[in-house]
This record gives structure tokens, sequence and C-alpha cells, in this order.
């Protein structure tokens, strides 16, 4: 059973970083993009400011695995919030899109670190997040399932996170029936009992001579 939030979580979490600081102006468009678009760890770390297409048809490019290029559509809030993130002044003249703060590239634990801190303060108003651990793979997770629950075809989802195979994206699909399954069992089975069939006397002598 993988794990991802649904959209109560999701707002409880870009709720988190004080926008008022440039940490937290970071952090909220990080994990913006990292829900929205569902790119792994290495691709939204290795982002570079000239790798964000803003206008019609806006979109990130990303270089995956197998130094395979994809490119990944934003919706209009994301490409908002990302015009107004690249305005601001590039710390130390990086090109990094979410730097650290002395411009070098975020490393995998310092983006943990910080999902913890956020994950933390959300659960303060959020409590269905009390009982999951989030990980930056469970953003990826969590855009995936908001594909397969509207109704995305599973080569399309394949296509969006780029995976090598559609068959991986098959643990989406399982994980979806296992959610309606625990939904299913929360539910109050209506009174039912299944009465057996009794031929009357007229049928019973009619296949009795058959």
């Amino acid at each position: 059973m993988i794990h991802f939030l649904d959209r109560s979580e999701i707002q409880a979490l870009l709720a988190a970083p004080n926008q008022k600081i440039w940490h937290g102006r970071r952090d909220y468009a990080l994990l913006l993009v990292a829900v929205q678009t569902g790119l792994r760890l290495s691709e939204l770390t290795g982002l570079q400011r000239k790798d964000v297409q803003l206008g019609v048809g806006a979109h990130v490019r990303c270089v995956g695995k197998g130094r395979k290029q994809r490119c990944t559509p934003l919706t209009k809030i994301t490409a908002v919030v990302l015009k107004t993130w690249l305005a601001e002044p590039s710390r130390h003249c990086t090109e990094t899109l979410f730097p650290t703060a002395h411009g070098g590239r975020l490393s995998p634990d310092s983006v943990k670190d910080l999902l913890d801190k956020h994950v933390a303060l959300a659960r303060q108003t959020c409590p269905s997040l009390r009982g999951k651990r989030v990980t930056p793979h469970v953003l990826r997770h969590t855009m995936a399932m908001q594909l397969l629950q509207a109704g995305v075809d599973r080569a399309i989802i394949a296509l969006w996170l780029g995976h090598e195979s559609v068959e991986t994206t098959q643990i989406y699909l399982d994980a979806n029936l296992t959610l309606k399954e625990e939904i299913l069992a929360r539910t109050i089975s209506p009174e039912g009992k299944l009465v057996r069939f009794m031929p009357d006397d007229e049928l019973m002598t009619f296949l009795n001579h058959l």
C-alpha cells in the first residue's frame, strides 16, 4: 500500500511555510511544484531557473532517469507562484531554482528536513496527517493518485511521471483499489439474506417427467 495525501492534507501542508521570509517562500514554491508535477526528488532539486517556461503552455523541463528529458505542464496557480518566485533576486547569482541560502543545490536530507518541519506544523490543523509518514516520494505518489482518481489513463500517468514501463504505474491502480476497499469496509452494509429457491408442485411434476 503506497502512501499519498488527500486534498485537505495537501492544503494544510502548503499553508505551513511562513511566506513572510525567504525560506518560507522557497519552501512553499518547492512543495507546490513537487505536489503538482510529481517530479522525483533528484529532478526537483536539479531544476534550474531556465527550466521554467511561463506564459502559454507553461511547463518545467527536467532531466530524469537515463538522462531522459521530459516536460511537465504547470497549472495556472503554480505558474503564478513560480513567476513571483523567479522575480526575487537570485541568491549568490545561482541558477538553481530552489537553492540553499548560500546558492547551492538542496541535498536530499535538506528537503526531507524542511518537509518534516512543515508536516509537523500542518498536523496541528490537519489531524489525519498525524498517522502518516510524509516523505518527498509521497508527494510524487500524491500527484499520481490525483491523476488516477481524475480518470487519466495509466499510459498517460506513466508518461507524466517518466516511468520506463506502463506496468510500473500498476501500483497506483492497486493502491486505488485498496483505498476503495477500505472505504467500503467503513460503510454500513444493507441487511440481506439469500432465499433458497423452492420450486412449486407444478414445476416439480414437470421436471420429474423430463
